[in-house]
């Protein structure tokens, strides 16, 4: 998701694209909807546009995939009723008979179409990059495009369509539940921006209402037939300015479930909530970005002065003191719960707290080029980050020596538009919320080059045949060896700064029976019961 944004996103972390939270007052709960913290997407509701964190939350209850992933992270199929494949390379899919919420038939042409619309470079679609091993994407997502059409999809018939990659993939199938792979009707491509606004999905979910900064409202599906079916009438994404503010809600029962406690409750929630409380590990991380337009962040300099911030960063004690165990320090660029994660890679060890060679490295830096100005991070005002901003820029400060100050932005929805459109000028914090259990989504939504939803603008063809040839390993454990030389050379170039990752701090209100926790953190939504 990506949030992180991942990928799911959302980051995800989520994202997959970036993580974060918006909001505006909250309104009280009411009639028979499960009410739950939301945010103000950055994009309009269409899957290929969506990689933030709460964007994701809401298209992936509206549309179902050929696969959907349980609370574990396990993928089964969905509007799938075979997928076949003896390479990993030519697969010949088969759907259900199935029906988007308008009455018109999801069909082959329905994901075909929809997976052209995504890859087209004139399109520009956040999440272009999951298409990125099919036959035929290069010229597709070309600007301007030298092909209107993958070659590699083509339809069989109502209920069949086949898809040739360039090479085989270890992790396509895996993949085939993220929210770019969803469907379209055909309503959607006659206005996608008034579509995008009302979306038609084929999900456990209707769409309802969206009330821009106040909430997005959906509906239990009645001709849902898969696996995943709303055990609740529906929700409502309430939109907060502050977690603080949510959390009192949830207290006082007019919130019925919250994902993110804030800073200010982490040591005293599991008394205020006792069985009501949750914890869980989950697949989300907090990095700090530098897009290659912000002086002296370029070439050499920019990595002996991303490596000195790293190095002068304690993550430890932010862990400690502000987060009380939601945090663990990041040991790389995907996250430490994801499979075939190696904490030990190569380079890693800028990840730890070295005020000596913090200051080493900015000295080499200055040799290059004097440091002038000051550094500012920014950050989301309403995505609850302020403490552990605050506390990253005065380490920096006390060990470099320089001045350095925290920027907040007021809503997550400008935040995110500052960074995607370039202009945001200084470093800032994102994340990824997984949308799926593969570190080969975070690292390909984030760093390969060719990535809408690579918002810091790296590109490195090494990394990129990395990726490549990570994909089209014949086992998950050399994929993995291949993923950590990629990342290898992530911390070469240091690409990034990787800070925290997540453990789920969530609560539910008295009137809630259950709200489960998934493998990303986000609530098990179809599974929330009053």
């Amino acid at each position: 998701m990506g949030v992180q944004r991942v990928g799911a996103a959302v980051v995800a972390i989520l994202v997959v694209a970036g993580v974060g939270a918006v909001g505006c007052s909250s309104p009280a709960a009411s009639d028979d909807l499960v009410t739950v913290n939301g945010a103000e997407p950055q994009n309009p509701l269409i899957p290929t546009a969506v990689n933030d964190n709460f964007g994701s939350r809401v298209v992936e209850r509206l549309f179902a995939g050929l696969k959907y992933y349980d609370a574990e992270g396990n993928a089964h199929n969905e509007v799938a009723e075979s997928i076949e494949t003896s390479d990993r390379r030519h697969y010949r899919i088969t759907i259900k008979d199935w029906k988007f919420t308008d009455g018109s038939a999801v069909t082959a042409k329905s994901f075909v179409d929809a997976w052209n619309f995504g890859a087209l470079g004139s399109n520009a679609q956040v999440q272009n990059w999951i298409f990125t091993p099919i036959a035929g994407y290069d010229e597709v997502a070309a600007k301007p495009p030298r092909a209107q059409t993958m070659s590699g999809l083509k339809v069989v018939d109502d209920r069949t369509f086949t898809v040739e990659l360039k090479r085989p993939s270890i992790d396509f199938e895996l993949g085939l539940g993220h929210a770019s792979f969803y469907p379209l009707p055909e309503v959607a491509f006659r206005d996608m921006k008034a579509f995008g606004e009302r979306p038609v999905g084929n999900g456990p979910y209707r769409f309802e209402e969206w009330r821009h900064n106040v909430a997005i409202e959906v509906r239990a599906n009645p001709d849902y037939r898969g696996g995943r079916p709303a055990r609740n009438k529906g929700l409502r994404f309430v939109m907060y300015q502050s977690f603080d503010t949510a959390y009192a809600d949830l207290q006082a029962g007019n919130l019925d479930a919250l994902d993110r406690i804030p800073d200010s409750a982490l040591s005293t929630y599991r008394a205020d909530l006792g069985d009501r409380a949750m914890t869980k590990p989950m697949s989300q991380n907090d990095l700090i970005g530098i897009q290659n337009n912000v002086p002296h962040f370029t070439g050499a300099e920019g990595i002996l002065r991303r490596k000195a911030l790293s190095m002068a960063i304690n993550r430890e004690q932010l862990c400690d003191n502000i987060f009380r165990g939601a945090r663990i320090p990041a040991k790389g660029f995907t996250v430490a719960t994801l499979p075939g994660f190696d904490p030990a890679t190569p380079g890693s060890e800028v990840l730890r707290y070295e005020p000596g060679e913090a200051k080493k490295l900015w000295q080499q830096a200055n040799s290059i080029a004097p440091w002038s100005g000051r550094l500012e991070l920014a950050y989301n005002a309403d995505g609850n980050h302020q403490s552990w901003i605050d506390a990253v820029v005065n380490s920096i400060k006390n060990t470099l020596g320089i001045d350095a100050i925290s920027v907040p932005y007021p809503t997550f929805s400008n935040f995110r538009a500052a960074i995607t459109g370039r202009t945001i000028g200084k470093a800032y914090r994102h994340g990824w919320q997984g949308h799926y259990p593969s570190m080969l989504e975070v690292l390909t939504a984030n760093y390969y080059s060719t990535s809408g939803s690579n918002d810091i603008g790296y590109g490195n063809p090494e990394f990129d045949r990395l990726i490549d040839a990570a994909q089209a390993a014949p086992t998950p454990g050399e994929s993995h060896e291949l993923v950590a030389r990629a990342q290898a050379v992530l911390f070469r170039d240091m690409a990034d700064i990787p800070v925290l990752d997540f453990v789920a701090a969530a609560g539910r209100a008295p009137a809630v029976r259950q709200a489960p926790l998934t493998w990303s953190g986000l609530f098990d939504f179809e599974n929330i019961v009053k």
